[in-house]
């Protein structure tokens, strides 16, 4: 197997492994901050938190990684899971909403390093592979949604009078295998070129094609993790038990990533914009069907749905960002991409318990309106703008 072909199938894996994880988390975490939380609107403080510690983390990660390599950074995000993992099992036993909060914003480390996958694998992709590269990795992400929704349920009772801490522990063992399966990661060494200036980071912003790239990726995220964060409140609200929320969120991540077997083909056939464009209005769809009722069925599509439309948004905005910087702005374009794409699902996930339990369910979906209408609107203007251009 050739270095770039073996890096490639290492960060799938590495990938469908870190999502496993992320699923254990996203399917628990608001559990958990409902039953540990004085306060009930406070239920998701842990995983705005976490996300808020991955959007503090990306500059630096990214920044370290240009200075001592990807195997080494991403091998220091899976350590830094593990200990975070073990913290988080340890408060839950114990009942302390505070150790909870920190040890699991603690976790958002090992989320930022792991979000870098997708710029690793087009690092390892001729030019003209680099679409179906990243979406390949993600798609190491659908073993996330049979494994980890399952592991939940599975672990959920694994330490007796202390609910849902034997998923922690789930974690940190995934998190160990991920450890174990980077050292065989081989990558270029990811020193710029001279000229990296100061005013690298405002020339980037003056671009439209970055600038669509990343609202296109950050929208979709932040629109995703705004409802699925909500999902677990609201099935249990109206009155739907555990196993059924964890058989949603498993269809839900499963829809997140089988797509990105194709999602590259479909870039290159019918163009990036095109699929930016079809993952928006996936996104809006799903607000359409959660809003028509609370039945299981609804829920199961409007989330496969929401699943898709991220795919779509997430890898068309990732390949389409590798056009909005040059080689030796790679390090800083990459960083501010994630920073202001975590920002976004920080808040969103914030916002997405306090709108649950003040609002309700309907406020939460129809929060996601706006963002995703200024998205399609923004990409559809750049196509526009592109077919204007002579060839």
């Amino acid at each position: 197997m050739t270095p770039p072909r073996r890096n490639l199938v290492i960060l799938a894996v590495a990938q469908g492994l870190a999502m496993t994880a992320m699923t254990l988390v996203m399917t628990t975490i608001a559990l958990v901050g409902v039953e540990l939380s004085p306060v009930k609107a406070l239920a998701t403080l842990p995983l705005a938190l976490q996300l808020a510690v991955t959007m503090i983390t990306a500059i630096p990660a990214s920044l370290l990684m240009r200075r001592f390599g990807r195997r080494a950074g991403f091998s220091l995000g899976a350590a830094t899971g593990i200990a975070s993992a073990l913290a988080t099992a340890y408060a839950i036993h114990v009942g302390s909403f505070a150790m909870f909060t920190i040890s699991a914003a603690l976790y958002g480390i090992t989320q930022s390093f792991s979000g870098f996958y997708r710029f690793a694998a087009i690092e390892s992709a001729p030019a003209d592979e680099r679409a179906k590269a990243a979406s390949l990795v993600l798609g190491g992400g659908v073993v996330a949604g049979f494994l980890g929704p399952t592991l939940a349920v599975f672990t959920r009772d694994l330490i007796a009078e202390s609910l849902f801490s034997g998923s922690f522990l789930a974690i940190a063992g995934v998190c160990a295998l991920v450890l174990v399966l980077l050292q065989g990661l081989r990558m270029p060494p990811l020193a710029d070129s001279p000229g990296t200036g100061a005013g690298a980071v405002s020339d980037l912003l003056a671009r439209p094609v970055f600038l669509v790239a990343m609202a296109a990726a950050a929208v979709g995220y932040a629109s995703m993790s705004l409802v699925m964060t909500a999902t677990p409140l609201a099935m249990a609200a109206h009155h739907h038990d555990f196993p059924a929320t964890a058989f949603v969120i498993q269809w839900h991540v499963v829809a997140m990533y089988a797509p990105a077997f194709l999602t590259g083909t479909l870039i290159q056939r019918w163009g990036v914009l095109n699929v930016i464009v079809v993952g928006a209005a996936a996104i809006l769809a799903t607000v359409a069907i959660n809003e028509s009722g609370t039945g299981l069925g609804q829920f199961w599509t409007a989330l496969v749905l929401l699943g898709v439309g991220w795919n779509f948004m997430y890898v068309g905005g990732t390949t389409l960002l590798t056009e909005g910087y040059r080689v030796e702005e790679r390090a800083k374009a990459q960083a501010l991409n994630e920073f202001v794409m975590f920002g976004l699902i920080t808040a969103a996930s914030f916002g997405s318990g306090l709108l649950q339990q003040t609002a309700g369910w309907s406020w939460v979906n129809l929060a996601v309106v706006p963002g995703i209408l200024a998205v399609a609107a923004a990409t559809l203007w750049l196509r526009g703008r592109r077919r204007e251009l002579p060839a």
